[in-house]
């Protein structure tokens, strides 16, 4: 590791544009997405800013560490699917839920209500064909303009890459999947 020695001289110049909404994406193979965006969700909420998560794929029934949490604090955490697809018993059933999951969602970014709307998951039905991609990314566009929507999901579509004001693509390195480690309550769930 090479030491360094930390910066004491501002290095950017502070921007001078107007605030507004944003559109952040977290996708990627490594672990993180999702994560990240309810530390996002968090911090808003600590702000005292109305938040809404959308799940794509998990169970309106869930109850892994980040629903439980969410509900403790009143910030509203939503399953909209019928959990992992591989797990499915019914593609169409699947596809439908993440469709009609879809207009809840899209009545809240349109609304204007929420300081900040995660989508959950929401790459996985796009490149699965089950949502329609251009209603997607015209109502990112057409929201109002303080509404702040975070989507999350590996191979986000280049369509949302476009519009985003902010993509981070998390790189796995290593993971103790791989080791034959089991997944860990608390960790990864």
């Amino acid at each position: 590791m090479q030491i360094e020695q930390p910066p004491v001289d501002r290095q950017a110049d502070k921007p001078q544009g107007e605030r507004r909404g944003l559109i952040l994406i977290n996708t990627g193979d490594g672990k993180g997405k999702s994560t990240s965006a309810f530390g996002l969700a968090l911090r808003a909420h600590g702000r005292g800013k109305p938040v809404k998560i959308y799940q794509f794929l998990k169970v309106p029934s869930a109850r892994f560490g980040e629903h439980r949490a969410f509900e403790t604090l009143g910030v509203p955490i939503e399953g909209l699917g019928d959990g992992f697809t591989w797990k499915s018993r019914d593609m169409e059933h699947s596809a439908e839920l993440a469709r009609q999951g879809w207009q809840q969602a899209r009545a809240d970014i349109l609304s204007g209500d929420h300081f900040l709307v995660v989508l959950d998951e929401v790459t996985y039905p796009l490149i699965y064909g089950w949502l329609p991609l251009a209603e997607v990314v015209e109502t990112l566009q057409q929201r109002p303009a303080h509404v702040h929507v975070m989507l999350t999901g590996r191979r986000c579509p280049e369509e949302l890459v476009a519009i985003a004001d902010t993509v981070t693509e998390m790189h796995l390195v290593k993971h103790a999947y791989q080791a034959g480690v089991p997944a860990q309550r608390g960790i990864e769930d």
